[in-house]
């Protein structure tokens, strides 16, 4: 057990899952947040943990390993919770992935096998089986992929079950505390400055998603990462027609993007409430929060692609989130190497929901000394444009 103190500056599901191991392994973690808990992009995400959208590497390989890590922590947060806590809605419904044209098909084919080879299902679907899926999708399709690993849960739910476990085990969680500076010693981070007073630590760990590079900043390091805004629709109630997490091949590619320019792909999916989710774009623009008629005008029209039945469907809201964005695609997840001290969890962009848990425990096993290797590094080649200032084209 250690009696090192943690700050982790960011109370979203990340750093709720790191709190919690971290506290759990015995050391003091303050976990600060200027606004409420689970209030950014943990708020704004659709819950999901998917393996459907992930080629072969490194992010592939963290959301296997989140995936059995999220079987794991809901039995273990039964003990550590109190009777009566909300049900984290984990659901391992599936994806279905529909390619809607002949070159998607060929792409989807082609992108399937390569996930084979790195141990993820994907079972290509003949229209009797896709429409045993999916009784109501649309019957101009050209392939069909089945990703029975795909998964679901409540993200302000989860964010919430962490955070308490984490309380559980000693962390203390203080809300509407901002980060204004760093204190320095010897050429070392030790502790931050707040609108609450100032703070030691032995160890400080930025996980605060698409303003992380904004917290880093005033710590006295740069660090590579944009928000890149989404917008989802939600449907009224209606009955239970869409069974799993379906979605057009484009996805994958605009995913792996990192054109700054908008992008909208057809992303369809119930929630455990009744309503229907629609997404999905991506554009990086800033921290510009308006919701735009022309995205809702692409998405609904996209979604109708794939369920056509949606046309009579009325959209209750629309609401956008900002999805913490880096230039090569990884997570950054480690100490900072040139400030002792420092520490950084944050860069998932869509999928820091299932990430969370996989990250955590990563941060775990380097803070233990347990884990040699670490390919989410910040010093890995894959940054070095971006932290020496050539990889900001683009951005608004």
């Amino acid at each position: 057990m250690s009696s090192e103190r943690v700050l982790v500056v960011g109370a979203g599901i990340v750093g709720a899952a790191i709190a919690r191991v971290l506290a759990r392994a015995g050391r003091e973690v303050v976990v600060l947040d200027r606004g409420a808990t689970a209030g950014g992009t943990s708020s704004g995400g659709e819950g999901n943990i998917l393996v459907s959208d992930k080629g072969p590497g490194a992010e592939l390989r963290l959301t296997q390993r989140s995936l059995v890590a999220w079987d794991r922590v809901r039995q273990e947060l039964r003990d550590e919770l109190p009777a009566g806590f909300p049900d984290l809605e984990l659901d391992h419904k599936g994806g279905l992935v529909v390619a809607t044209t002949d070159a998607g098909a060929k792409g989807l084919r082609e992108f399937a096998e390569t996930q084979r080879a790195a141990g993820i299902v994907a079972e290509e679907v003949d229209r009797a089986r896709a429409f045993e899926l999916e009784p109501d999708l649309t019957r101009d399709f050209t392939a069909a992929v089945f990703y029975p690993q795909d998964a679901q849960i409540q993200p302000v739910v989860a964010t919430e079950a962490l955070l308490a476990a984490a309380r559980r085990h000693g962390a203390e969680v203080r809300q509407g505390v901002e980060v204004t500076g760093g204190v320095h010693t010897g050429g070392r981070l030790t502790g931050v400055h707040t609108t609450a007073g100032t703070l030691g630590a032995d160890a400080v760990v930025v996980a605060s998603g698409p303003w992380s590079a904004e917290v880093a900043s005033r710590l006295g390091v740069v660090l590579p990462v944009r928000p890149r805004r989404g917008t989802v629709l939600v449907t009224s109630r209606m009955p239970y027609r869409i069974r799993r997490k379906v979605y057009d091949a484009d996805y994958v590619g605009a995913v792996g993007s990192g054109s700054a320019d908008l992008q909208t792909s057809s992303v369809v999916e119930s929630t455990a409430a009744g309503t229907v989710l629609i997404g999905s774009s991506r554009e990086r623009r800033g921290f510009d929060d308006r919701i735009e008629a022309r995205v809702v005008a692409e998405l609904a029209a996209k979604a109708l692609l794939l369920f056509p039945f949606l046309a009579d469907a009325q959209v209750m809201r629309a609401y956008g989130g900002f999805r913490p964005f880096v230039p090569d695609h990884l997570p950054i997840i480690g100490p900072d190497p040139r400030l002792p001290g420092l520490w950084h969890a944050t860069g998932h962009e869509g999928a820091g929901i299932g990430l969370s848990l996989a990250t955590g425990d990563l941060i775990g096993e380097l803070f233990a000394g347990d884990r040699p290797e670490n390919e989410f590094g910040l010093d890995r080649p894959g940054l070095a444009a971006a932290l020496d200032g050539r990889g900001a084209e683009g951005e608004r």
